[in-house]
């Protein structure tokens, strides 16, 4: 689907690259999980929570590319998981800046890889909500 203008002046690029998106977040988010399990010194496996994420957004990419009749099926899944490590990274996190500021938490790199998860995932999620957007208004206006 070649790039289009539409008569609403919004430029609309082709939408193919929501599924490497994909893969290049759940590659942030798979290697923030790993790199956490590493450097916090204790190896525990919810360090790793930030891969469990990627790997399904990353799988949601993968799927996406390779079977185009269900991309948009599994880019919104992958919008949800990006929306569930959004609420949970700052849910968690955020709640516990202050005492990450103040240093009185006992595992502050916990805090920081809940908030930067979080983060991330929230930019992600934009981008999904970006894209919805996009193949809606491309849609309309090509019939």
């Amino acid at each position: 689907m070649p790039d289009s203008r539409l008569r609403s002046g919004i430029a609309i690029a082709n939408l193919r690259p929501m599924p490497t998106l994909s893969i290049v977040f759940g590659l942030i988010l798979e290697a923030m999980g790993i790199g956490a399990y590493f450097l916090s010194g204790t190896q525990s496996v919810t360090a790793l929570i930030p891969s469990f994420f990627g790997s399904l957004i990353l799988l949601s990419g993968v799927l996406g590319l390779l079977i185009p009749k269900a991309r948009m099926h599994v880019m919104h899944l992958a919008a949800l998981v990006g929306l569930l490590g959004t609420l949970g990274g700052l849910g968690m996190g955020l709640p516990k800046l202050s005492g990450l500021i103040a240093g009185t938490l006992e595992r502050p790199t916990a805090v920081i890889m809940q908030i930067a998860m979080g983060v991330v995932c929230l930019v992600f999620l934009a981008l999904c909500v970006k894209s919805f957007v996009d193949a809606r208004i491309l849609k309309k206006y090509s019939k």
